[in-house]
């Protein structure tokens, strides 16, 4: 189990240099923008697959909770990045989310609800601020919103159904 633990933090630490979280605000022009943007960075596909995954790791109602909790935040960092309100380490807090996020789902964090749903929250404040920062002022960036959170939504249900699975597999072998 150490060697298992030092090795996915060796390779999450390894993959901080390399995230490309928010190149640039000129692919947010519309619905079809919005949703293929989640789908095109590795950075934002594994933190919104290991919120899925994690949250069916946790089990009950964890399962809606921490997506939707994830999903609620960034509309609400999105709004505070719309908004042109600052908030300082941005980057460095989408980055740290793919690590932490990852991290915390492949280590099977047995947290509590609240405590995963806190933690997921404030990274999806990151996410969420760092697109309402690049979104257009005009009606785009609406669609360009529910597109991505449609997306980001879509990658946590693709986390979940991974984790379910590999919960499943855990206990057949097990028998």
């Amino acid at each position: 189990m150490t060697k298992r633990i030092l090795t996915t933090a060796l390779m999450m630490i390894a993959m901080i240099g390399v995230a490309e979280a928010h190149p640039d605000g000129s692919h947010a022009i519309g619905l079809v923008h919005g949703f293929m943007h989640p789908l095109t960075g590795w950075d934002h596909i594994v933190a919104m697959v290991a919120v899925g995954f994690f949250a069916a790791t946790l089990g009950g109602r964890a399962v809606w909770a921490v997506p939707s909790t994830f999903v609620v935040m960034m509309a609400a960092g999105g709004a505070w990045g719309m908004a042109a309100m600052p908030l300082p380490f941005v980057e460095i807090g989408i980055m740290t989310s793919v690590v932490v996020l990852a991290g915390v789902a492949l280590l099977r964090w047995n947290a509590s609800l609240y405590s995963a749903m806190a933690l997921c929250g404030f990274f999806a404040v990151f996410h969420g601020y760092a697109h309402g920062a690049e979104m257009p002022t005009e009606a785009a960036g609406l669609t360009y919103a529910v597109g991505f959170m449609v997306a980001t939504a879509l990658l946590h249900v693709a986390g979940l159904a991974v984790g379910m699975f590999a919960a499943r597999r855990r206990v057949a072998q097990q028998a």
